[in-house]
């Protein structure tokens, strides 16, 4: 296993060791003592989560406010999406900042995912199937989110708009200005 930081603080893209020969492949998706030797951080995850979404269905930005906030480990089982992440620690240096990256079924890399920030992603492929660990439970009252076309982070989600299929509770999310100022 591989683990780079990306230009946010504290992110990680993840690149696991994969076998592949003429039967298929075999990876290790996750080993909490090489992850750790990897990255540094010590996380217990305490929950495994999994979507299952159509060509074009965006999922976010979400996240954990408070004590629930959760660091993730994020990948795709199936398919391919673009996996967005914002810095939303007020007092980190990358505080605001964007970053994105293709996750699939091809280059199995994983997106650590620190407490403190928004998470989204698309589906690129006709389907995907997403998977994430968690450090914390999921608490309903402490969800919270950002609008994915929010003004102030301009995500370009390089993909047509009209096309994009986006819950009513995900197209109800406030902008950034609301929730930081």
């Amino acid at each position: 296993m591989q683990a780079e930081e990306t230009p946010l603080k504290d992110c990680y893209l993840v690149k696991p060791s994969v076998f592949k020969d003429k039967r298929g492949i075999f990876m290790e998706s996750y080993n909490r003592k090489i992850f750790a030797e990897a990255t540094g951080i010590k996380d217990e995850f305490v929950q495994d989560n999994q979507s299952v979404s159509q060509h074009g269905v965006l999922r976010g930005l979400h996240f954990q406010t408070g004590e629930f906030a959760q660091a993730k480990l994020v990948r795709v089982i199936h398919g391919k999406v673009l996996d967005v992440v914002v810095d939303l620690r007020p007092k980190s240096p990358t505080f605001k900042e964007v970053y994105k990256v293709i996750l699939d079924d091809e280059n199995f890399h994983q997106l650590y995912i620190p407490r403190g920030f928004g998470h989204g992603f698309l589906t690129l492929s006709d389907v995907s199937v997403f998977a994430y660990k968690c450090d914390r439970y999921y608490s309903p009252g402490a969800e919270s989110g950002i609008i994915y076309n929010d003004p102030d982070l301009a995500i370009d989600w390089d993909f047509p708009q009209e096309k994009m299929i986006i819950s009513n509770k995900d197209l109800q999310q406030p902008t950034f200005k609301k929730l930081f100022g």
